[in-house]
């Protein structure tokens, strides 16, 4: 078969009854993500495929606009009766060309890697169809393939098998490319006389060995790849599987995980080499971590860009944040968006920082909030410190020049600036602009109470 001219079906029209939810099983999430969405960009990489297509049935509002938002280039046909593969199948006859050939896939086994179905590609030239098996020990649930001196003669569901039948081990994973010719020619012929009453793809096997078609089985290597998922318990061993995939392709890049099964990833991750990840951290969105990066247990990054040699102390949570070189986080420390920590800063224990820039060594080390606000290089903010950036009805931005030091317990009261090298007494509330290298403050003076008697409590 020629597959020069590619087509993707992915069945996804089932409800996933067992999953015991209001949305559709493929819309259930593996690494925060709907399980059809992985199989859609794997499929992405392939450079054959000239068009996909999703079938849908049960939740098809949900499940169109979830790929239309996300995978436009995906063509959406709805199977309006779940009456089997084969049916499934038929409902995107209009969108595969007379020649060519189509691919067909499961929403619901989303850990199917791009190799293995290079390799299923690689089988095509001489064969009419090419199915990919996998050898369980446990085959419970499956249709098995039947064999005749080694080659492939049909595939029998579990519920239609017979007793010997049921002994075989090597299952169908329902991935199978079909030539188009063949496809067409033989797919109005299958019938629903089976246990099921429904009409299987798998019964286009015998139909193509009657005239003599060649059929060829590409067994997978890895029978993760295959796992199908019904429940939620299933569910769980995909996420496994997944996350393990991605942790040891950290660990390929020079990542230390101190403890891999307690380091939880959704996304991406770029990683420079001897970075110490350790247990109990979370990532999540797009996130690169330069060499030498320390990530202490408990924290939470997502979006974020950390330069190398900075360390992030425990209980720590950045987001849609750039942190730069040689940096000092936490612990305790929220980084919210729209922040950028210069090199050599530090960002202390119970300091929020949200949509600001903290300049070149500087330090926010205590119990601070700093919000829209500009801070220059080697600024010193006391503990304590707020900048009211909220007047209840519009935020205002802070300006801190270079070389400021701000005392404890201060509330900057914005739209305000301090200039460079400017004082801010402790416990003031600046609500006007401080001129350059001066000390300012707004302390009242102390005042004392003779023969004061202090309240006590009655008996």
């Amino acid at each position: 078969m020629q597959i020069n001219d590619l087509t993707v079906v992915i069945l996804a029209a089932g409800k996933g009854t067992r999953m015991r939810s209001k949305s559709t099983k493929v819309l259930q999430k593996i690494a925060a993500k709907p399980m059809i969405f992985h199989l859609l960009e794997t499929i992405k990489n392939i450079p054959e495929i000239s068009r996909s297509a999703v079938i849908y049935g049960f939740g098809g509002d949900e499940v169109t606009a979830e790929i239309s938002a996300n995978f436009p280039e995906t063509l959406l046909i709805e199977q309006k009766e779940q009456l089997g593969t084969a049916n499934a199948v038929k409902s995107a006859l209009e969108i595969i060309p007379d020649n060519g050939a189509t691919l067909v896939l499961l929403g619901d086994t989303p850990l199917l890697q791009k190799h293995t179905i290079t390799e299923i590609l690689q089988a095509a030239e001489t064969q009419d169809l090419v199915l990919l098996s996998a050898i369980l020990d446990n085959p419970k649930g499956y249709g098995r393939i039947i064999r005749e001196n080694n080659f492939v003669t049909r595939i029998v569901e579990e519920k239609d098998a017979n007793s010997e039948e049921k002994l075989v081990k090597e299952i169908n994973t329902g991935v199978m490319l079909i030539d188009n010719q063949a496809l067409k020619k033989n797919l109005i012929k299958i019938n629903n006389k089976n246990a099921q009453q429904e009409y299987y793809l798998t019964d286009i096997i015998s139909l193509i060995k009657e005239y003599g078609g060649n059929i060829a089985a590409v067994v997978a290597q890895n029978t993760d790849e295959v796992l199908g998922i019904n429940d939620r318990i299933q569910l769980a061993q995909a996420e496994k599987i997944y996350q393990n995939r991605l942790k040891e392709e950290l660990m390929r890049q020079g990542v230390t995980l101190i403890d891999p099964e307690r380091t939880y990833i959704t996304g991406e991750i770029q990683a420079g080499i001897d970075v110490i990840i350790e247990p109990n951290c979370t990532f999540k969105g797009k996130v690169t971590l330069g060499d030498g990066v320390f990530i202490s247990s408990n924290t939470v990054i997502e979006n974020a860009e950390i330069g190398e040699n900075t360390k992030i102390e425990a209980m720590s949570v950045i987001e849609n944040a750039t942190i730069g070189k040689n940096c000092q986080i936490g612990p305790f420390a929220r980084i919210r968006p729209q922040s950028t920590i210069s090199d050599q800063a530090k960002i202390g224990n119970f300091v929020e920082v949200k949509a600001s820039v903290i300049g070149y060594a500087s330090k926010v080390n205590h119990l601070s909030y700093i919000g829209d606000s500009h801070i220059g290089a080697e600024v010193n903010i006391g503990a304590g410190t707020i900048t009211c950036n909220y007047d209840g009805a519009n935020k205002h931005r802070t300006t801190i020049g270079d070389r400021v030091f701000i005392g404890s317990n201060s509330a900057l009261v914005a739209p305000v600036a301090i200039a460079d090298g400017a004082t801010i007494g402790a416990g003031s509330v600046i609500t006007k602009n401080v001129s350059a290298e001066i000390l300012a403050f707004t302390r009242p003076p102390l005042k004392e109470v003779k023969n004061w008697q202090r309240p006590k409590k009655n008996k």
